[in-house]
C-alpha cells in the first residue's frame, strides 16, 4: 500500500471535472489502487475518496464513516428518498465547508473487489458520502451544489 497525492481543485486540475471510465476487469492493479485509496483517505482523516481525486479516471470509491471500510466499483444509486441539507467538506477542496442538499436515504449498487454485485443502504452520513463520492466519478464537485458556505472557524472537527 502507498499514500497517493490528492488532487486539489484550486490547482485547476481538469481530471476532477472529467467523467470516470467503468472498470471492466478487477485485477491486482485495481485492488492495489483500492488499498492505496483507503490508506490515503484514512491518513487525511476523510470519510470517502474517489479515484479521480488521486488522478485515476476509473469508477471506484472507498468510504468509511466509522462502520468499517466500503470499496465499490462502478457504483450507482438505484434508490433515493427524502432530502436533507447538511454540511460537507472535501479532501480536494481543503478548508472549504458548505451546506449541500442530498438524499436522506439511498441504496447503492456496485461490485466489490471479488467482482460480486453488492448493495448498500445508507442513511445520514453514509448516504451523503455515497452521493458525494459518486458525484466525483461524474466530474461533479460538492461546491457545485453548495447552498451556503460555512466559515471554517465555526466548524468543530470531530476527534
Amino acid at each position: 500500500m502507498a499514500l497517493r497525492n490528492v488532487l486539489i481543485v484550486e490547482n485547476d486540475d481538469d481530471r476532477l471535472r472529467k467523467k470516470s471510465r467503468e472498470i471492466t476487469e478487477i485485477d491486482d492493479k485495481i485492488k492495489s489502487l483500492a488499498a492505496d485509496m483507503l490508506e490515503t483517505m484514512q491518513e487525511k482523516n476523510g470519510v470517502g475518496l474517489a479515484a479521480p481525486q488521486v488522478g485515476i479516471l476509473k469508477r471506484i470509491i472507498v468510504i468509511d464513516v466509522g462502520e468499517g471500510p466500503i470499496t465499490l466499483i462502478n457504483p450507482v444509486v438505484v434508490y433515493q428518498k427524502g432530502a436533507v441539507q447538511d454540511m460537507e467538506g472535501c479532501l480536494s477542496v481543503p478548508g472549504v465547508w458548505g451546506i449541500v442538499e442530498r438524499p436522506e436515504k439511498v441504496i447503492v449498487r456496485g461490485l466489490n473487489l471479488d467482482g460480486e454485485t453488492v448493495e448498500y443502504e445508507g442513511e445520514g452520513l453514509l448516504a451523503r458520502a455515497f452521493c458525494h463520492e459518486i458525484d466525483h466519478l461524474n466530474g461533479t464537485i460538492y461546491t457545485d451544489k453548495v447552498i451556503e458556505y460555512v466559515n471554517p472557524e465555526n466548524v468543530v472537527e470531530e476527534a
